[in-house]
């Protein structure tokens, strides 16, 4: 086995394109290396520092960039898609799940991301700083992206000298140790909560332990320049027994992450029309890793990180021709070029999808019938990690606690290059609200959030929370009176977005409302996972599953979901999220009923022409008979 060791390696490289280091590249042995290295710190000018010493009781976390990067080359793996999304020079790729930020007294569900995703709003639009996002929501993000940027301005780079930047953190994907700590009292996602992004990566893992806080500290606290009667600020332990005689310790380090580690950031949970829960004990898990398979085992990259997401279409974005080969249709069928060379890896059935007319491989994803809860007549609550802080303490687990995000909705999503086709697939969905100003384009721009704290909250300061996390009950009056108090402070046509409906102000001062305003439309995001096997794909067995008046996939109603009792009580049908006509949509699916008296028909009357045409054959056969033996 070969043991890494940082004599062996050359310091650290931030840039792509230098001279590899010794864990960049593999010698093609699938054996486990082993990690039994040193842990080194970061110093105060933001380089490698000295080795951590275990006897000094005012020692500093260990650096995932230095100590990881004494073998691994940092700057290229932080590029990576789980940490590059404030690079606006990366392709947005097809739409994901959002950031949620969530306030239900002020009437605020708003998707956030960096990335460019049409429905999605950018962080500083709403008031937020990186380190005010990162606070936030980087409890599910395994660190880098924002949490990494140096800001430009002399007060938050002050900030950032005390809470560090929060560093990819390996070991939340690489692990492979039970102590691995994402999510309790005292793991990562409480540091991350405490301002303490330097400490939170160490104290993830399982020998090391951080108490007290940088929100907490005196303000002339300095991490460089701590002395031990700082009692609230950040503290670092080490077990000693972990370490050997030369303050080596040994990680249990894998290249191939585990799905326990995925399903951090990646569960869902989905509620039922009566309440019931999908609990993992009752729930059947995606068929792949049933048969298996790991999330990695599809969700692959290399050195870069650039995971492939595994849609249709991606290898175009990405520009990495495995994605290709690594959708559904690349492992079952062959890749998007039609090499069907590639179909049935990692022995997947070749399906052959005996009688399903060929259109509905045009017009629908595989997930459309494959994955995601059976549709009912009403889309359920769906609670995932990232958005409900599943897997960290003292969790909200009523159903309905905000943010409400509703699945399947069946929504043909855009395509994903100019050579595909827009299909039709299950969705998870959410309706935005929030406090905005509609410019001369008719677009709305999210007014900041300590703007909305302060103007709208005093408007709204007596209105009720529920103690379930559910909304707090708005009224247009209190709508009207907030969005007076925002223009009285300056904001330029105030607008309050809720429910597919954009609410402003006349010129007279009274309250309007617009419907299906395009600013206020749901945010969708396409469903994956969990895959059901084939005999439990949608529409097996009769076609009636979705072709008839009252199935789910087109005529299940869609809650339009709002603070406002007025907007809440509004539904949407799934066909109006398939860009369908309602006529179309009802007839076509009407004239399902016939269909079997058209077979009966159809075969019978096949029937008769056969009959006649054996009669027809016997008194042609009956004249030659008759002819010949005239001629005998």
């Amino acid at each position: 086995m070969l043991v890494v060791s940082s004599a062996l390696s050359a310091p650290v490289l931030a840039v792509e394109g230098a001279a590899k280091l010794l864990g960049d590249e593999s010698d093609g042995s699938r054996a486990q290396p082993i990690h039994l290295i040193p842990l080194y710190a970061e110093n105060d000018k933001g380089e490698k520092g000295s080795q951590v010493d275990l006897n000094d009781p005012l020692a500093l976390p260990f650096s995932t960039r230095w100590t990881c990067g004494e073998c691994h080359s940092y700057g290229v793996i932080r590029g990576g898609w789980h940490f590059n999304s404030v690079d606006s020079n990366v392709p947005a790729g097809r739409p994901g799940e959002p950031w949620l930020y969530f306030n239900s007294k002020l009437g605020i569900q708003l998707p956030l991301s960096y990335r460019a995703w049409p429905g999605a709003h950018r962080p500083e639009q709403f008031g937020l700083t990186l380190s005010e996002f990162t606070k936030i929501f980087a409890r599910h993000m395994p660190g880098g992206g924002p949490g990494e940027v140096t800001p430009t301005d002399t007060e938050a780079l002050a900030e950032q000298y005390v809470s560090g930047k929060l560093e990819v953190n390996c070991l939340a994907c690489h692990n492979a140790h039970p102590g691995q700590d994402q999510g309790s009292a005292t793991g990562y996602a409480i540091q991350v909560s405490k301002t303490n992004f330097r400490w939170a990566a160490a104290a993830s893992c399982e020998f090391a332990d951080v108490t007290g806080s940088v929100t907490d500290a005196d303000p002339t606290y300095d991490p460089f320049m701590a002395d031990e009667s700082e009692e609230k600020a950040p503290r670092m332990t080490y077990d000693k027994k972990a370490f050997d005689a030369k303050g080596n310790v040994f990680m249990d380090i894998v290249w191939k992450a585990s799905k326990e580690r995925c399903y951090f950031c990646h569960s869902d949970l989905f509620c039922g029309e009566n309440g019931e829960k999908t609990e993992k004990w009752s729930a059947d898990e995606d068929i792949h890793l049933t048969a298996g398979l790991t999330c990695v085992d599809c969700h692959r990259n290399g050195l870069g990180h650039n995971i492939i997401r595994g849609y249709d279409g991606e290898a175009a974005d990405s520009g990495n021709p495995l994605a290709a080969t690594t959708s559904c249709r690349g492992c079952h069928l062959g890749d998007e070029s039609g090499n069907r060379v590639t179909g049935g890896r990692l022995g997947a059935p070749v399906p052959e999808h005996k009688g399903i007319p060929t259109v509905h491989f045009e017009r629908l994803a595989c997930t459309a019938c494959h994955s995601g809860p059976w549709p009912s007549d009403q889309p359920v609550l769906a609670k995932t990690s990232r958005a409900h802080r599943l897997g960290t303490i003292n969790v909200n687990k009523e159903v309905r606690v905000l943010p409400h995000v509703y699945a399947p909705v069946f929504v043909k999503a855009a395509a994903a290059d100019a050579n595909s086709v827009a299909k039709i697939g299950p969705h998870k969905l959410v309706w935005p609200a929030f406090w905005g100003t509609l410019d001369a384009n008719d677009c709305v721009k999210p007014v900041e959030l300590a703007v909305v704290t302060k103007v709208v909250g005093a408007v709204l300061k007596d209105v009720a929370v529920t103690e379930t996390g559910d909304w707090s009950e708005l009224k247009e009056e209190q709508v009207g009176q907030a969005l007076k108090s925002l223009a009285d402070s300056g904001q330029a046509k105030p607008v309050y977005v809720t429910g597919g409906t954009l609410f402003q102000l006349k010129e007279d001062g009274s309250l309007t409302s617009e419907r299906d305003h395009p600013a206020a439309a749901a945010y969708a995001w396409p469903v994956a996972h969990n895959v059901r096997p084939a005999a439990q794909s949608l529409g097996v067995g009769k076609c009636t599953v979705c072709h008839s008046t009252k199935s789910p996939f087109f005529f299940g109603k869609v809650a339009v979901d709002s603070p406002i009792v007025s907007v809440s009580n509004l539904t949407k049908t799934q066909y109006q999220f398939q860009k369908a006509s309602h006529a179309r949509t009802w007839f076509f699916a009407f004239s399902f009923i016939f269909r079997p008296w058209f077979k009966v028909v159809a075969i019978g009357a096949t029937a008769v022409i056969g009959i006649v045409l054996l009669l027809y054959g016997l008194k042609a056969l009956g004249a030659v008979a008759r002819v010949l033996s005239e001629q005998e």
